[in-house]
């Protein structure tokens, strides 16, 4: 290998500038040989955490497919899962996945390829909009030149406010009229917990989050003292007892509602429950009643028995009961 012809100049302070700048040069190479070794080891890491990840989540799948589509006695042995129990494994691997993908995009830095744009959904239209404009800043020499708009980028991003606890203060004046014996004062207004300090939205809060959204009292003892509000959990249970008992006209009225019917649909559903005093527990019944619109096929098989089979048209009404 024959060394490159280099044209060295005669004068001395040029030759060291030149030495100089290639020291210079050989420098940088040297700096940025080190950051490309250091990036290359964070990309190693990186890929390693990503195939542990993925060699996790790969074997989750497996034991979700042996689960539903294996033998018999394999399924008997890992026990059934359920359908919620499903769409909770099958969310955190989707969690996993979309972890995984932003620890690559991460890596990758400004390398990453620009995603196609996807048709989006809206948001629905009797949510709050809040509009921020964000202007850009004028460039030099443009000063005193008008500025004409030719279009905009529009995007919507979904935001929420955290609920927050507030307090409400009433105040009922007392007054007394100079020469007339008396004092005068606003009635109190009527609440569903006399002497107690929760409002209608608030018991209605407790009450959604416990029966429509399945989170127990103590949890919700949990959340609500992250706000620095300390409800215990049996008061909770007390209001939840008071306000059952002022919903029941409502339940009732349900209730006559589903028996007004052509056909009226009901479930019992035993269940244990503790007996008072006892110590023991006891079956309790549970019972739901429904109504609809559908109509009935009577069906007899070649027995002679008789079997009935509802038919659901597309519009139909549903009314639960307990």
């Amino acid at each position: 290998m024959s060394a490159p012809d280099l044209a060295l100049p005669d004068d001395v302070d040029a030759l060291k500038a030149m030495v100089v700048a290639m020291a210079e040069k050989a420098a940088g190479l040297e700096e940025r040989n080190a950051d490309l070794e250091v990036h290359n080891t964070h990309l190693e890491l990186v890929n390693k955490s990503a195939e542990e990840r993925i060699a996790r989540l790969t074997a989750v799948v497996k034991m979700l497919e042996r689960s539903r589509f294996g033998s018999r006695s394999e399924r008997l042995r890992a026990g059934a899962l359920s359908e919620e129990q499903y769409a909770l494994v099958f969310d955190e691997i989707e969690t996993g996945v979309a972890a995984i993908q932003a620890q690559m995009e991460k890596s990758a830095g400004g390398s990453k390829a620009k995603r196609a744009p996807r048709p989006r959904k809206g948001f629905a239209a009797h949510l709050e909009r809040i509009e921020v404009v964000i202007e850009p800043e004028t460039p030099a020499g443009c000063e005193a030149l008008e500025k004409i708009l030719i279009g905009e980028d529009v995007s919507e991003r979904l935001d929420v406010t955290p609920a927050k606890f507030r307090v409400i203060v009433t105040r009922r004046p007392k007054y007394a009229y100079k020469g007339w014996d008396g004092v005068i004062q606003a009635a109190a207004p009527a609440r569903i917990i006399e002497s107690g300090i929760p409002t209608e939205a608030l018991l209605a809060q407790i009450a959604v989050s416990k029966y429509a959204d399945g989170l127990p009292l103590y949890r919700q003892e949990a959340i609500y003292a992250r706000d620095q509000v300390e409800i215990d959990r049996s008061q909770m249970a007390q209001w939840m007892g008071k306000l059952g008992f002022e919903l029941e006209p409502l339940a009732d009225y349900a209730l006559t509602r589903i028996k007004q019917g052509e056909r009226v649909f009901a479930d019992e559903t035993t269940l244990p429950t503790l007996a008072p005093g006892s110590g023991k527990a006891k079956t309790a019944y549970l019972w739901t009643y429904v109504r609809d619109y559908a109509h009935p096929m009577i069906m007899r098989s070649s027995s002679g028995q008789e079997r009935v089979t509802i038919g659901f048209p597309n519009d139909f009404q549903l009314v639960n009961c307990a």
